[in-house]
């Protein structure tokens, strides 16, 4: 027979799912009456159909040991309860405020806050923040372009960065600096760089600018910054001497001011002492042989009286009759006489008495090593020759130890290191 006639009841398929059918109404028939153990629900065949597309789960053996499971003849069901997923010990960083952040950052070195600021954009910015770059150290910095553009725009108000090789910085804003204490000293700056940051100060504290070259555009620019209080120039050039004049007449507020051994002629000096304040109290005028003359010299005294250190070594000029002209600073306490080869030793004697309050005297080049006892002698109370550098309006006085990295008396928290 063909199984086209073959009726519905004998198909292999029926007969299958017929004796299926019947075995769970076998099995039903079991758990209502209480005999074996079995599934803790009803299962129906509509249940059993969607159990065998269901995907297959782990089932948890009871009642025999492994070692048994085929004496015992039959496996028991059970549902196993989920897990519950485990939650990592510790906060997240991401879970940090900004504040808690900023306090981690700030006792980063350079080095590590630029490495910080690579893992996401919230610690780029938080990196960058103005809070972390007030005071920054780049000394010794071969290529500062990148370096010290990303520096000044981010608000750093203290900038150390002598002896660099600055380049020209672009700035994308007209904005002004922060700045406060810029130290460019012995640095490799062009003109046109200097000018684009100094043209950009306006809250300039204390600068030093020691042996750079200058244009009156930069002296111009340095006007503008009234509040200035310690300025260093020793040893620049390629400043006018008009553009002198303007400047310490704007800039009223200096203090502390070395201009010593610049490319100055009797103009230049003349421009100094004839615009300076009267705030000022120390003052380094040294290095002008044929430029300083004894009337500069009362011309100053009269326009500062309140100087405490005065530096007028080298100026071949001047003889003891300055002296008198000298005693009218009263607060004198530091005289620096260094290789003024027309002041005799006999008029030294005597400084004891013209300044009362003399505690510091350097006469190098005046004194020979076997006349210094007896000068020491007839000026008990003054320490002589004790200071061959100047320290005046330096952010770090020559002679201080190697690796000393201070700051006009304080250190950078950002420091730069090879």
């Amino acid at each position: 027979m063909q199984t086209d006639s073959v009726p519905l009841q004998e198909l292999p398929c029926l007969s299958l799912r017929g004796s299926m059918l019947s075995r769970s109404h076998r099995g039903m028939n079991k758990r209502k009456s209480g005999g074996e153990e079995g599934l803790g629900t009803e299962c129906t065949p509509t249940e059993l159909i969607l159990q065998q597309r269901s995907p297959r789960h782990k089932h948890q053996r009871l009642g025999c040991s492994r070692g048994k499971e085929n004496d015992c003849g039959h496996f028991v069901l059970a549902r196993r309860s989920r897990r519950k997923k485990e939650t990592p010990s510790g906060i997240s960083w991401d879970h940090l405020p900004d504040e808690l952040l900023l306090r981690i950052f700030f006792c980063l070195p350079l080095q590590d806050l630029l490495r910080t600021s690579a893992v996401c954009r919230r610690w780029h910015r938080l990196a960058f923040d103005e809070s972390l770059w007030l005071s920054v150290d780049l000394e010794g910095l071969t290529d500062t372009g990148a370096a010290l553009q990303r520096v000044l725009t981010t608000g750093v108000r203290r900038l150390r960065c002598p002896r660099s090789f600055v380049e020209q910085p672009h700035f994308t804003g007209s904005g002004p600096l922060q700045i406060v204490q810029l130290d460019l000293s012995s640095s490799i700056v062009s003109t046109s760089a200097l000018e684009s940051v100094v043209g950009r100060c306006r809250l300039l504290e204390r600068l030093s600018l020691e042996g750079l070259q200058l244009s009156d555009n930069i002296i111009n620019s340095l006007a503008l910054n009234q509040n200035l209080e310690q300025l260093n120039l020793s040893g620049c050039s390629g400043v006018s001497a008009d553009a002198l004049a303007d400047m310490f007449r704007s800039c009223c507020s200096i203090e502390q001011l070395n201009v010593s051994w610049c490319e100055f002629n009797s103009d230049h000096v003349k421009s100094v002492v004839h615009n300076l304040g009267a705030g000022v109290t120390e003052l380094n005028l040294s290095g002008y042989r044929e430029s300083l003359t004894l009337d500069d010299v009362k011309v100053l005294v009269g326009r500062c009286p309140r100087i405490q250190t005065l530096d007028l070594s080298d100026s071949t000029l001047l003889m003891a009759d300055s002296f008198p002209v000298l005693a009218q600073l009263k607060n004198l306490l530091h005289l620096s006489l260094s290789r003024c080869y027309h002041i005799h030793l006999a008029a030294l004697t005597d400084l004891g008495t013209t300044f009362p309050l003399l505690v510091l005297l350097d006469v190098f080049g005046l004194v020979q090593d076997g006349q210094l006892p007896s000068l020491k002698k007839e000026l008990p109370r003054v320490s002589i020759n004790s200071r061959p550098f100047s320290g005046v309006a330096r952010p770090t006085p020559a002679g201080r130890f190697v690796g000393d990295r201070a700051m006009w008396g304080g250190g950078c928290r950002l420091r730069f290191s090879l």
